[in-house]
């Protein structure tokens, strides 16, 4: 085969290097980790540009109200990260029972539920970095001899359904009968109409429902020390990672730390502050 002269190999050198930048111009390996619209990273969005977060409501002070009209903690602080993010936040109610499930499965990109991270609940989601430190309440009708969770052996006690009150009930007390309600509320109402003998709830919605309803004390407050966390699909590493990010700037920049004070009259502890999923403060 006739070798080609010198001028031409030249010539097609100079091609192979303006083919090379061209194809590096259009993109190269980074267009693997981000969108064909914005440059930015590709979360795996149900809907571009959305934020579809699945709420279980009414969990005052977390969740208040329904969507569309929604607010609370958890709503505030998501809200937060979607404009991080740069995508508009948008709220569904469903059952707390299948949340995780329903998100696992791609039917929300989120959930924002006071879910506290657990290794049980980590094997089917992946869930963020903490944005609340909780304990639990043991809640009874005004002038009930139950003074603690000692005083729960054969009593009927309340929770809502597949939360760590519940799961607190059923393992660490002797209570003849664990009884689940689909929202929290629920549990407290029956306590007030004597349907159970106490219920056992998130400490900030037990000392809300004191305050708005009466005729409920809470008599004791149960350390417990739970994170929460927003859960995701654990496939989403990129919406897992911005999510995270948007987190972190939200705590850098003072706006958890008001909300937290709106909401809980408290600073955030260091724990939230400070703590990740992988390394808890």
């Amino acid at each position: 085969m006739m070798r080609a002269s010198r001028p031409r190999l030249v010539a097609a050198a100079l091609t192979l290097v303006a083919s090379a930048v061209l194809a590096a111009g259009c993109g190269g390996d980074d267009d693997e980790t981000t969108s064909s619209t914005g440059g930015t990273p590709d979360l795996g969005l149900i809907e571009e540009g959305t934020l579809s977060v699945g709420t279980d409501t009414p969990f005052a002070p977390f969740e208040i109200g329904q969507p569309p009209d929604i607010t609370g903690y958890d709503i505030e602080v998501m809200n937060a990260i979607a404009e991080q993010i740069g995508v508009e936040a948008s709220y569904t109610d469903t059952s707390f029972d299948t949340i995780f499930r329903d998100t696992a499965s791609g039917q929300f990109d989120i959930a924002a539920a006071a879910s506290t991270i657990t290794p049980g609940r980590q094997q089917l989601v992946s869930f963020s970095d903490p944005y609340y430190d909780g304990q639990q309440a043991l809640v009874v009708a005004e002038g009930s001899d139950i003074a603690s969770v000692d005083d729960l052996a054969d009593t009927i006690v309340g929770a809502q359904d597949a939360t760590t009150g519940e799961t607190y009930a059923n393992d660490e007390t002797e209570a003849s009968e664990v009884r689940g309600f689909p929202e929290g509320p629920d549990a407290i109402s029956a306590v007030i109409t004597g349907q159970v003998d106490a219920a056992i709830i998130d400490l900030p919605v037990a000392t809300g429902a004191v305050e708005k309803q009466g005729g409920i004390v809470v008599v004791e407050e149960i350390t417990t020390n739970e994170l929460y966390g927003f859960a995701m699909a654990k496939e989403n590493t990129e919406l897992v990672s911005a999510v995270n990010e948007a987190l972190a700037t939200i705590k850098e920049d003072g706006t958890l730390d008001e909300l937290y004070m709106k909401y809980f009259s408290i600073e955030a502890p260091p724990t939230v502050l400070e703590g990740t999923t992988e390394n808890p403060g």
